[in-house]
């Protein structure tokens, strides 16, 4: 009886499945783009076995590089397909300690592997998947990996619950155990999932590694494959295309059914005709195709005298009775080439039929003239005049509608049968994600952000990404953003800034090579989510200081456009003429223009920051910097903090020429005896970090303590003003700016904002006229601020030139705040690029970054490189079920795994132990 009747079938059973993502390890093909290059050439991997000089643990792996030394079949034919590196393994990218790796048996950890590079090749982040809607499903084989102490630590074999497990997937998990038909059993059960909508997404394959010795030779003519695997990415084709999915083929149909008879106690069951006749009727029934319709068969070959004709005998009846002499069904089997793979064998056919759909062509089938090829059967063409074996590179019959089935079979009687078809001509190319914000720059620089569990990876994946370039002619938009959005931001992280794609390639030779150049940024990443927006008062201004930004930034206009909209009223100049330095503009030397156009830099520099993503957990200002850190927090409308920073600079602007003001690096302690003794006539005006103050007064006053700190080798410096703000001078404004500033409407705030009146954190709904008035008249308590805030950890300085930094850092330093300090912009520097520099800063030192926005918006996603494993040896020596593995560190340091480094990484299992650092 059929396990899959078609009246026990969900509800849309015929909903096609889309191929958005593969990753493969066969012999001789270590990834999906190697295995077509040896399909395609009509190649194998097939030889005799592994030298013995090159032999280690059960099936010969190798040492530190994982490759061996082929040899030619002997001269009995004992031939096999060897998969090299099976002892390999990138232990600490998983969180394992590297004795557990060793005693991990090498099938799961080759799991672990493809479903990273298959999620990465279907462009999604693995963190991204964790809310319970993505199921893992694997067909493998029972675990027969050497050593006592494997019997130990064993895991029961690979299993769908490990990779679940690893990647924090909270859909099914579910194993299929049915012999060679397992992978493509397991495919099968992932299509009905996403069908029956108890999965958004699958991952679906299998794995097998014949660890035995004796499973290397060739049996009863067929080729035995030392093993391999493979992993595709599903979604129903309806959510592929509204996700903008690059689909690579579909999934018609498919069904598995069962000989029925009892097995041969003496051996394999004996092939059944009749199910295999009704296995593809049913599949075709499902994918709604005519038998006729399918063009090409990936044959399951056992290469066996009696597998093979029951096989074709079947096809022949159901598929090729019904189409024209001189159109015969076209078959082949992949495990010619690659060898029988056992429970993964189905994955082998299926990627080989998935990547011809993808490619428009059919590859041929290895010669089976040649004595150890021997699947498909050589009497395939005379028994079956209806079937033709693909013997060259070709077109698909029908280019414009390929159709194309794939058959496993397993000895135990499990049938399953696969529907390939391409997917819509229409599907689309991923489109940039999250077009629906207008894009931060018009892409004269552009960022490529990589990232590596090491210092190594990191390395190692330029050295990969600077190869792939030869190769492909995408473009540096669609690399770049492809980069961003489907790749996870691991802890070594880099940040290279360029604008063709040759300038690419020279930051990636410099960066694989250790060689630092002013386009790239380096950093180890720590994770760093609660970021303070530090507002300066004056003296970030210069000339040009916005002019990029509002030629290069539709975001950063837009907020200008805002604020000279709230200015208007209150000002008879155009903020973009000054901002721009067009010719009769005034210059950025008035009060009564300087600190309305830092108003609107900073407020549209916040926006610009939070359109990547950066959003601030607090916000501070120091002196008028106030005002934009109201805005940006909530706590004034654009309005209100317009007519604030309007009107109270045309007060200043009264009293110019009166005053001075000199910054002074002596500790606040030291310099309140001697203010105490200027009779009022000199102020502490503000006090910016622990050796950083600022006094203010009367010009003779202050001109006086500046010859006092000379004379005491003080490095006292004047700053080029001549209003005393933040001193008695301010008293005489006092009626007008309580007058002036009344309308204000203060309000609750959305998020913290930090007062350096008072130094703390106050009800923003007090920030009326009166709050204004002595925030310019009272000293500004900038470093009481920063201590309050120096649990958070970044500061970003939003301004036109960082000129806090220090001071700030020097505060935090005393606090022993491990927090990151930047800037935005550099006086003289290119806006965009500097800007992005500012961003890059805070993402290789673990601020989450939304880079989309640096992109154009017509940017694709693109195909991009995997990871790049960084793999030592893990494997029991031979003869003594010690296990092998990389040293560990002096002084038996460990590690943190990926997993708790990253939020977006990975989950360890519970039970595994912590990483040891050699890993």
């Amino acid at each position: 009886m059929s396990v899959d009747n078609p009246r026990s079938q969900g509800r849309d059973a015929g909903e096609p499945v889309a191929v958005i993502g593969l990753a493969c390890r066969f012999p001789g093909a270590p990834d999906p783009r190697a295995y077509w290059r040896l399909l395609a050439d009509g190649q194998d991997s097939v030889s005799g076995a592994p030298s013995a000089s090159g032999a280690s643990g059960a099936s010969g792996a190798s040492g530190a590089s994982g490759a061996r030394t082929r040899t030619a079949p002997d001269a009995d034919g004992r031939a096999g397909a060897f998969l090299d590196g099976i002892d390999q393994f990138d232990a600490g990218f998983f969180g394992m300690a590297p004795r557990e790796a060793a005693a991990t048996d090498p099938q799961q950890r080759l799991l672990l592997e493809l479903g990273w590079e298959a999620l990465e090749e279907a462009g999604i982040v693995p963190g991204t998947l964790r809310d319970g809607g993505t199921g893992v499903f694997v067909g493998a084989a029972p675990d027969d990996y050497p050593g006592p102490a494997h019997r130990r630590a064993a895991r029961g074999g690979p299993t769908a619950s490990g990779l679940s497990a690893v990647l924090g997937l909270r859909g099914p998990g579910l194993t299929v155990a049915a012999g060679q038909s397992s992978a493509l059993v397991a495919v099968h059960m992932a299509c009905r999932s996403l069908r029956d909508g108890e999965s958004e997404v699958a991952l679906a394959g299998g794995v097998e590694l014949a660890l035995a010795p004796e499973g290397a030779a060739g049996q009863d003519g067929r080729v035995r494959g030392e093993g391999g695997g493979a992993v595709v990415v599903l979604k129903t084709l309806a959510r592929a295309l509204a996700d903008g999915d690059r689909v690579h083929a579909v999934l018609r149909g498919s069904a598995v059914n069962h000989d029925g008879g009892a097995p041969d106690p003496d051996g394999p069951q004996a092939p059944h005709g009749d199910a295999q006749r009704e296995l593809l009727r049913l599949a075709c029934r499902r994918a709604g195709a005519d038998p006729s319709e399918v063009q090409y068969v990936e044959l399951h070959g056992t290469g066996t005298p009696a597998g093979d004709p029951a096989e074709t005998a079947a096809l022949d009846a159901v598929l090729g009775a019904a189409r024209p002499r001189e159109e015969p069904l076209l078959v082949g089997s992949a495990q010619a080439g690659v060898g029988h793979l056992g429970a993964a064998s189905g994955m082998a056919g299926l990627l080989k039929v998935v990547l011809s759909v993808a490619h428009g062509q059919l590859p041929p089938s290895v010669d089976r003239r040649r004595p150890h090829h021997r699947s498909p059967h050589p009497d395939i063409p005379a028994a079956e005049p209806n079937l033709r074996v693909q013997e060259t590179l070709g077109d698909w019959p029908h280019p414009d509608r390929p159709l194309a089935g794939v058959s496993s079979f397993s000895p135990g009687g499990t049938n399953c049968h696969v529907l390939v078809a391409a997917p819509p001509a229409a599907a689309p190319a991923r489109p940039a994600p999250g077009t629906e914000r207008p894009a931060a720059f018009r892409g004269r620089v552009l960022p490529w952000t990589l990232s590596g569990r090491t210092a190594e990876a990191l390395r190692a994946q330029s050295r990969r990404l600077r190869a792939h370039l030869d190769g492909t002619g995408d473009s540096a938009a669609d690399i770049g953003l492809s980069l961003a959005a489907t790749r996870t931001a691991l802890r070594n992280r880099a940040v290279v800034l360029a604008g063709t794609r040759e300038e690419f390639t020279a930051e990636l030779a410099a960066l694989a090579a250790r060689r630092r150049t002013p386009g790239q940024i380096t950093g180890a990443a720590v994770p760093r989510e609660r970021v303070v927006f530090v507002f300066p008062g004056q003296g970030s201004q210069w000339a040009g200081m916005a002019a990029d930004l509002l030629d290069d930034s539709d975001v950063f206009r837009a907020g200008i456009d805002a604020c000279a909209r709230a200015l208007a009223p209150y000002i008879d100049w155009s903020l973009h003429d000054v901002l721009r330095g067009a010719p009769g503009a005034p210059a950025l030397d008035r009060d009564d223009v300087i600190q309305p156009a830092l108003f609107a830099v900073m407020v549209a520099l916040a926006d610009l920051w939070r359109s990547f993503g950066v959003h601030p957990a607090a916000v501070v200002g120091h002196s008028n910097g106030e005002i934009s850190a109201a805005v940006v927090s909530g706590a004034l409308s654009l309005q209100d903090g317009a007519r604030v920073a309007a009107l109270w600079s045309r007060a200043q602007a009264r009293l110019a020429g009166q005053g001075a003001m000199i910054s002074v690096p002596l500790p606040v302690a030291e310099l309140e005896p001697r203010v105490a003794r200027c009779d009022g006539k000199v102020s502490i005006a503000a006090v910016n970090g622990p050796r950083s103050v600022i006094l203010s007064g009367d010009r003779d006053a202050i001109e006086g303590m500046l010859e006092d700190f000379a004379a005491e080798d003080v490095a006292a410096k004047r700053i080029p003003v001549d209003v005393a703000a933040h001193s008695a001078h301010i008293e005489q404004l006092r009626e007008e700016l309580l007058t002036e500033l009344a309308p204000v409407e203060p309000r609750a705030a959305a998020l913290p904002f930090h007062s350096t009146v008072t130094g703390g954190a106050p009800d923003t709904r007090s920030l009326d006229a009166g709050y204004w008035y002595r925030n310019l008249r009272g000293t500004v308590e900038f470093e009481r601020a920063i201590r309050s805030l120096a649990d958070h950890d970044a500061f970003i300085e939003v301004s036109a030139h960082p000129v806090l930094t220090m001071a700030l850092q020097q505060t935090l330093d005393e606090t022993d705040s491990a927090a990151v300090v930047t800037g935005s912009l550099r006086r003289d520097d290119d806006g965009p690029r500097r800007f992005l520099t500012s961003l890059a800063e805070l993402y290789t030192a673990g601020v989450p970054v939304d880079w989309r926005p640096a992109f154009p918006a017509d940017a694709a996603v693109v195909g991009l490189p995997t990871y790049a494993f960084q793999r030592r040896r893990h494997w029991p020596e031979p003869g003594t079920g010690a296990l092998a593995d990389a040293p560990e560190r002096a002084g038996g340091e460990r590690e943190e795994p990926v997993g708790r480094e990253e939020p977006e990484g990975l989950e360890r299992p519970e039970g595994w132990e912590e990483a040891d650092d050699s890993a």
